[in-house]
């Protein structure tokens, strides 16, 4: 018997016992959508946080989830959905007029996510900053022109200017993500590469937001 498939084999057998229960299920569906804290779960969920804590400790244990801290507060711990060997989730979600991309500076992150959303969906999408920068980063015109992305004539525009009521709002930034008044239909807690500055940050994050667009663009159909 071939030892790596029967090792594969039981590694799903494992991954859909962890899933067994409702309430983990309900947990990766959520966070299918995007990244969440203990807290954010628990209120959607409507479960003491202490069967939350219970279900994430299960998931985390096998390899189904991970938990990453905040760069915004230090003290908030967000939780994301890792690949796994079961593929991916393919829940419809409503189809919006637009996605709104937003991190704090709109200078980097969410300038490159809407160039990536523009390869992969025919859906407008947009991007706006909390406190935006006077410029988009060099560093972000660089890696657009190393990935064959689009940042042609784009500035950094404030949120109040920009969003709809209608926008399906994806923060990709944990500091705009925690500030009052910003109402996320979606949080992915990308790292800023801003701040690190390497080349091979700015790179790091477009492979991220292409990983990240690639799961939920399919997924907004008409309804």
């Amino acid at each position: 018997m071939n030892t790596e498939w029967m090792w594969a084999v039981e590694r799903r057998a494992a991954l859909h016992g962890a899933l067994s229960d409702p309430g983990r299920l309900a947990v990766v569906d959520l966070l299918s959508r995007g990244d969440a804290s203990p807290s954010e779960l628990a209120g959607a969920l409507a479960i003491p946080s202490n069967l939350l804590a219970h279900h994430v400790n299960v998931l985390v244990e096998h390899g189904l989830v991970a938990r990453t801290r905040s760069e915004g507060d230090r003290r908030r711990t967000y939780l994301r959905l890792l690949p796994t060997d079961l593929g991916p989730v393919t829940t419809a979600l409503p189809r919006p007029p637009r996605v709104l991309f937003v991190c704090t500076a709109n200078s980097a992150r969410s300038h490159l996510a809407v160039a990536v959303w523009n390869r992969a969906s025919d859906v407008p999408a947009a991007s706006a900053g909390t406190h935006p920068a006077d410029a988009v980063a060099p560093g972000a015109l660089a890696a657009a022109a190393r990935h064959g992305l689009d940042l042609t004539g784009v500035a950094p525009r404030a949120l109040a200017s920009v969003r709809r009521d209608d926008d399906l709002v994806v923060t990709v930034c944990d500091r705009a993500h925690e500030e009052t008044g910003v109402r996320a239909d979606v949080h992915w807690s990308v790292p800023d590469p801003v701040r690190d500055g390497a080349p091979a940050a700015f790179d790091s994050a477009v492979d991220e937001l292409d990983r990240r667009i690639r799961a939920l663009a399919p997924r907004l159909v008409l309804t």
